[in-house]
């Protein structure tokens, strides 16, 4: 522990109630993250986000890429604490608490940054639920190349705990933009010049024959019921992934790397 490190040993800890609370988006929720663990702590560092606290372990303080973090945040001036075992469990909202967590400001606004490319591929989550999911869609979308991501309609929160640490610190580098529906989005998308594609489990263009190369927003529709109809009849392509028999759909953050892997196949990357 450093000389001047505040240690904390109650969780009723004002401290460790800030960090409940923005976990539970109930405090600060639109304007501050909850990052879990050195990896995202460190990424949200190499990003440039003003981290506005961390709270350490002590049982984790000798360990050298922890304290290595603990040193980045002491020279850029964070406010620092080490906590009890039994207070990290408290502030940090996975069942086996992380060894580090840190309060940080949520990415800038990036809805002018998706469609700023030549020729943009943006995947629109459409009512993802599951935060899990919907950090893996983010997490595929940037390593496949992808442009960016809009969480539309009823999505889990993109910048949640459980979102971000499925997104594997993606979700604090690529472009993401919330839409409150998934009609707002579709014609942000063809107002930036993109092509509207959808992903249907059956009788759409197999994926390996779909035009893909364009300026391009794929919708990605739900864990249950999937994409309307009615939005379906608006789109420009329908897409279909081939699947064998007995097997009927994939988890939606698997077909969304599928897709957003074969557009970058076709683009020649």
């Amino acid at each position: 522990m450093t000389q001047f490190m505040k240690h904390i040993t109650s969780r009723q800890n004002a401290i460790v109630t800030r960090y409940r609370d923005i976990a539970r988006g109930i405090k600060d929720g639109d304007q501050r993250l909850l990052l879990d663990g050195p990896r995202l702590v460190d990424q949200a560092l190499a990003a440039g986000l003003t981290v506005r606290h961390a709270l350490v372990s002590t049982d984790a303080l000798e360990r050298l890429d922890v304290a290595a973090i603990v040193r980045r945040l002491e020279t850029i001036g964070v406010e620092l604490a080490s906590a009890t075992s039994a207070v990290m469990d408290a502030a940090s909202p996975v069942q086996s608490p992380s060894e580090l967590v840190a309060i940080t400001d949520r990415p800038p606004d990036s809805e002018g940054r998706l469609y700023a490319s030549s020729r943009p591929l943006t995947i629109i989550a459409c009512d993802i639920q599951n935060p899990g999911n919907l950090g893996a869609i983010i997490r595929v979308a940037e390593a496949a190349g992808a442009t960016g991501v809009v969480a539309a309609g009823a999505c889990a929160n993109p910048f949640g705990w459980k979102a971000l640490r499925g997104s594997m610190g993606s979700a604090l580098r690529l472009p993401i933009a919330a839409a409150s529906s998934v009609d707002q989005a579709v014609s942000d998308a063809r107002r930036h010049g993109c092509r509207i594609a959808a992903a249907i489990p059956r009788d759409g263009h197999l994926m390996f024959r779909a035009h893909l190369t364009t300026p391009l927003a794929m919708l990605i529709g739900g864990e249950g019921s999937g994409l309307p109809q009615s939005l379906l009849d608006s789109v420009d392509e329908q897409i279909t992934i081939p699947m064998e028999p007995p097997v009927e759909s994939l988890n939606v953050a698997i077909a969304a790397a599928l897709l957003v892997y074969e557009a970058r196949r076709q683009r020649g990357h």
